[in-house]
């Protein structure tokens, strides 16, 4: 039989099995330490590396869209403890409880820790690190600049769960899917916010008391403004958003806005302006109706020039590579606040394509082709939605999910 330290040794040189990596040579220094012993992640092998690989655990609709999990759950942490060994242990034994309770897809719990610019400042990296502090990307908007330490984010379809695991996690709740809570997240981090919100037929309808959503919206749709956002080719890949190489490989960066929704004029609007506002003048209803997919026509400063209207969509398909989009967005309704939102969460390699995909949707060139076109008229959805609010963050893969980079 090999030896203890043999076998740590061997898990910390070849596989990095214990997911601690994020303090430097975490595991090669516990394999000569009889402390702080964490054996190996038991459902490492069930479980996809990078943590934002969650298509292959969502349910799909009649074309294979995956389709987000019902209802999320944002915790935006502030670090309260230094990245020790022991630290790094409670995080991972928290997240394997989470693991442990629930499957990881819909029906369970899907999640993510993410690492935010204050995280990476405190260790004076924020610099080499893939993400920076977020700024302002539109000439309409003034956001609050958010920088945090973490964020877990929660998604199910099960609400009750995203309850009970924040409860195993920041509160005192003692089990959680029949599994006993022996470390908890808060140990570590403290809930400096919370987002929620949801995302599928008839959810938008039971929020119509909110701020901004009209009483008469349809039940049957799936977002605020009525239209499914997860149509094929609309999507980045999981392997297109995620970093190839390097340090921080097998992760991606995430963006997070949120955006309050004005919808009374948008839902005023005929459904034939509402799918050009959206798409673009070349649809009809007809067209969108459904969740197949939009054949997008390099035609939008035509459009601009003989309509003096644009859509959403004609604009954002301009952000591409090697023809397929830059984000992945995982974004949902929210009523945070009381009012009409979205959370407006996106997964991209590199925070550049998420703004080159912002300034493709800010339109600023098509002004030049009409007078009617200006920064939030005729011009897509930008009159009807306000960023309140940015942040950026840094998901590792599962193994290095701990304190990276400590």
């Amino acid at each position: 039989m090999p030896s203890r330290r043999d076998l740590l040794y061997r898990l910390a040189t070849i596989t990095g099995a214990a997911g601690l990596s994020g303090c430097s040579n975490f595991l090669a220094r516990r394999a000569e330490s009889p402390t702080a012993d964490l054996p190996p992640n038991p459902r490492a092998g069930s479980l996809p590396q990078s943590q934002h690989t969650w298509n292959d655990r969502l349910r799909t609709d009649s074309e294979d869209n995956p389709l987000l999990p019902e209802h999320f759950r944002l915790l935006l942490l502030d670090l309260d403890a230094d990245p020790t060994e022991e630290a790094a242990r409670t995080v991972e034994l928290a997240m394997r409880t989470l693991e442990e309770a629930y499957e990881f897809r819909s029906d369970g719990l899907l999640h993510m820790l993410g690492w935010g610019t204050a995280y990476f400042e405190r260790l004076g990296r924020l610099g080499d690190s893939p993400i920076r502090h977020p700024k302002v990307v539109s000439r309409t908007d003034d956001p609050e600049l958010l920088s945090y330490d973490a964020i877990l984010v929660l998604a199910s379809d099960v609400p009750s769960q995203l309850e009970a695991t924040e409860a195993a996690a920041f509160g005192t709740r003692s089990t959680l899917g029949g599994v006993t809570v022996e470390e908890r997240l808060g140990d570590v981090f403290t809930v400096g916010e919370r987002r929620t919100g949801f995302f599928g037929e008839e959810l938008p309808a039971q929020h119509a008391n909110a701020e901004g959503v009209p009483n008469d919206i349809p039940s049957d749709v799936p977002n605020f403004t009525g239209f499914f956002s997860g149509r094929p080719g609309t999507q980045a890949s999981e392997e297109r958003v995620t970093i190839s190489d390097g340090r921080y490989a097998g992760g991606t960066t995430m963006h997070l806005s949120h955006l309050r929704e004005s919808l009374d004029s948008w839902w005023a609007m005929a459904e034939a302006d509402r799918v050009t506002q959206m798409f673009s003048s070349a649809f009809t209803p007809e067209d969108v109706a459904g969740h197949g997919p939009l054949d997008f026509a390099d035609a939008v400063t035509e459009h601009a020039s003989e309509t003096g209207r644009v859509g959403h969509w004609e604009k954002v398909a301009r952000a591409r590579k090697d023809g397929e989009p830059l984000l992945l967005r995982r974004d949902f309704n929210s009523v945070d606040g009381g009012h009409a939102a979205v959370q407006f969460l996106s997964l991209q390699r590199t925070l550049n394509h998420f703004e080159e995909t912002r300034d493709a949707m800010n339109g600023w060139w098509l002004q030049d082709e009409h007078p009617d076109i200006q920064d939030e008229q005729n011009n897509g959805i930008l009159e009807f939605i306000e960023v309140l609010s940015r942040a950026n963050f840094y998901v590792p893969p599962r193994d290095r999910r701990a304190f990276p980079d400590a």
